[in-house]
């Protein structure tokens, strides 16, 4: 199956950034993809007041985005703000398509490195998966890629797959970081990490203001074993590429992980 990644830079306003999905959706389903992943916070940039923007899953921009992967007849899936109970936002992933219906709020903040999301954001509870085309993929956001247990969590529900959306913070080793993280994260838990992050807005010719997690470029799709298959650099791109699911089960027989575990790991058994 082929899987694209959108790799955008996107700005406040919910309703050009609609725009660029349609244009990059187009895209990838003429380069036939499946399902094509778009960043963390597509809906709107960091550093945009949330709450006033954000809409709930049967909202104008969420039935939009159903619109586009529709009349593409492909999976899209987008970072966007629902409302949270408690007037803050969920960072939410919109997983939309014939076939598919799914949201994944952010289960891990990013509260880290002088930034506080879960001062705007609360946090989700539920790993999610979907299944296109008889394989099935879990959803992760951003900051979800420093938490082995969710992708070995995905895996156990039977995640050939994990699409991993993001708007990674710059600063001092932080690409290093993120490249080390989703590498890790496909060894973890031996499958596939079709990692998708902002482009660095510098690169895509805004101007960065504040210190707002906005993004960095180098989406990534890498292999269960580990191994970089196809990446980008920091500019806006299209990767469209594909992904073996034979390959999955060759790399668990050969390296069982999660077969092997035992004491503290969840899911492992001692028989």
């Amino acid at each position: 199956m082929k899987i694209a990644l959108s790799q955008i830079t996107t700005g406040p306003e919910p309703s050009k950034n609609l725009r660029l999905i349609e244009e990059q959706t187009e895209r990838a389903a003429a380069a036939g993809a499946r399902v094509v992943a778009f960043p963390e916070a597509s809906m709107a940039c960091f550093g945009t007041p949330l709450a006033p923007l954000a809409e709930p899953l049967d909202g104008p921009w969420a039935q939009s985005v159903r619109a586009i992967a529709a009349e593409a007849g492909v999976v899209v899936v987008a970072g966007m703000f629902t409302p949270a109970s408690d007037g803050r936002v969920a960072n939410t992933l919109l997983a939309t398509g014939p076939g598919v219906e799914a949201a994944y709020d952010k289960i891990h903040l990013y509260d880290a490195f002088g930034f506080e999301e879960s001062d705007s954001v609360a946090a989700g509870s539920r790993v999610v998966t979907i299944d296109v085309d008889g394989i099935r993929l879990g959803l992760a956001t951003c900051y979800d890629v420093r938490f082995p247990e969710l992708f070995r969590a995905h895996a156990d529900e039977g995640a050939e797959a994990t699409l991993l959306a993001a708007s990674w913070g710059a600063g001092p080793s932080k690409r290093e970081q993120w490249e080390l993280l989703v590498r890790a994260r496909a060894l973890d838990a031996t499958l596939w990490v079709a990692a998708v992050g902002q482009a660095d807005p510098s690169a895509s010719g805004a101007t960065v203001v504040g210190t707002a997690p906005t993004g960095i470029g180098h989406s990534a799709l890498v292999g269960p074993d580990g191994t970089v298959r196809e990446s980008l650099g920091a500019e806006p791109g299209l990767l469209v590429a594909g992904i073996d699911t034979e390959e999955v089960a060759a790399v668990r027989e050969k390296i069982p992980v999660l077969a092997n575990r035992r004491l503290g790991s969840a899911g492992g058994s001692a028989d």
